[in-house]
Formats: C-alpha cells, sequence, structure tokens
C-alpha cells in the first residue's frame, strides 16, 4: 500500500494546504468522528432493546444517556444489561475522548503547521 493512504497531514516541510483542502480535511475528519459516535449508540442500542427489552427509543436514549456521563434514565433488570452497561460507560468515555480528538486533530495540527512555517522563515531572516 502507498504511503499516502495512510496519511491524511502533510509533512511539517511541506508547504501549508489551501482552505478547500483543510475544509475537505476537517469535513472527513468529522465524518470519521460522527461514524464512530453513531456506531457507539448503536451498539449499546442494540444491547439495550435485545437484552433488556426497551424499546427503540427508550434504548438510544439510554445508550446515549450513557455515553454522556449523565446515567440511565431506565432501571435495569438483567444482570447481563448491568454487566455491559459498566465497559460501555468505559468504552463510551474513550470514544468520546477519541470524538474530540479526530475532531480537533486537523486544526491543531494547521496551526502547529504554520507555527512552525513562521518559525521557519525567522530563522530564513536572521
Amino acid at each position: 500500500m502507498s504511503r499516502k493512504f495512510f496519511t491524511i497531514f502533510e509533512h511539517h516541510k511541506q508547504p501549508l494546504v489551501s482552505k478547500d483542502v483543510f475544509v475537505k480535511r476537517v469535513i472527513k475528519c468529522f465524518w470519521v468522528a460522527g461514524l464512530l459516535l453513531a456506531g457507539s449508540i448503536f451498539a449499546g442500542a442494540l444491547v439495550y432493546h435485545f437484552v433488556e427489552g426497551f424499546s427503540w427509543v427508550d434504548a438510544v436514549m439510554n445508550a446515549i444517556m450513557i455515553m454522556t456521563g449523565l446515567g440511565l434514565v431506565d432501571t435495569l433488570h438483567s444482570p447481563q444489561a448491568k454487566i455491559f452497561t459498566c465497559f460501555y460507560a468505559i468504552i463510551t468515555a474513550i470514544v468520546f475522548y477519541m470524538v474530540l480528538a479526530i475532531i480537533f486533530a486537523p486544526l491543531i495540527h494547521r496551526f502547529l503547521h504554520e507555527f512552525h512555517l513562521e518559525i521557519g522563515r525567522e530563522d530564513e531572516n536572521s
């Protein structure tokens, strides 16, 4: 596989990309973060619907409430759902930070890349 497939950011020695490329990069990262978030909510809703017997609306709501750290709305009765909720809360906390990192990565990269280019220009002028 080509190396370009694995990289979404330019090397620090390369020039800053255009605003169009940057906007496409941000949109791509939002899509990836959204898919990760939706997948996590869907997994939780599946378990709450099929194991605990919640309606789809209640299952999704409980999955989102656990993911955001607010806690369950409905009471769990089965031990399987209780055990799942323990692990789901931990995993979705990690997913939350991953989503933030994916969303902010292109913004931070552009800032640091531009900062690095400014330092390079100052070194050339001295």
